[in-house]
């Protein structure tokens, strides 16, 4: 492996595994998506044109990894016999307010997930997003609008989740 890419991963792989984990909402099946999506990044790595800052390729072809996990696996739940114990809040506003956006964006069907995290969390624009999805800018703006819409709804100002 090229050294660039090597250390590119070294001082990213935090950073690619929260950016994952947004997209798909479980931090095991990020760090999943993310390896994978660096195995298809280093096979392809004599076609990428800045070596030496590659972050848009791997934030690419992590979206595109996840694209195709939706399109493989539709959407699905996973039945548990024991539910998971109930998070207790640690008295940080600022925590229960991440948590509670955290938990909104999981309830988001995966497009407007995805456009939301390309937008917002990655600063794209309408286009640079549509061009990664492959889709319209129409789609950008009108899913943008009902995740936002429905982001409103769910989550109170206080952090609270409706």
């Amino acid at each position: 492996m090229d050294a660039r890419l090597s250390d590119y991963v070294r001082g990213q792989w935090p950073s690619l595994v929260r950016y994952a984990t947004l997209l798909c909402g479980d931090a095991v099946e990020a760090e999943e998506l993310v390896q994978s999506a660096l195995v298809r990044v280093a096979l392809r790595w004599p076609f990428v044109r800045d070596k030496d800052n590659p972050d848009g390729y791997v934030k690419r072809a992590i979206v595109h990894g996840q694209i195709n996990r939706w399109r493989r696996l539709g959407r699905h739940e996973t039945v548990v016999s024991v539910l998971p114990e109930v998070a207790v809040a640690d008295g940080s506003a600022a925590l229960d307010e991440h948590d509670a956006v955290r938990r909104a964006l999981a309830t988001l069907p995966p497009r407007q997930r995805a456009v939301l995290v390309l937008r917002y969390l990655d600063d794209r624009t309408e286009q640079e997003t549509a061009a990664v999805l492959g889709c319209s800018v129409g789609t950008v703006k009108s899913q943008t609008h009902k995740a936002l819409a429905k982001l409103r709804e769910t989550v109170q100002p206080n952090g609270v989740l409706s």
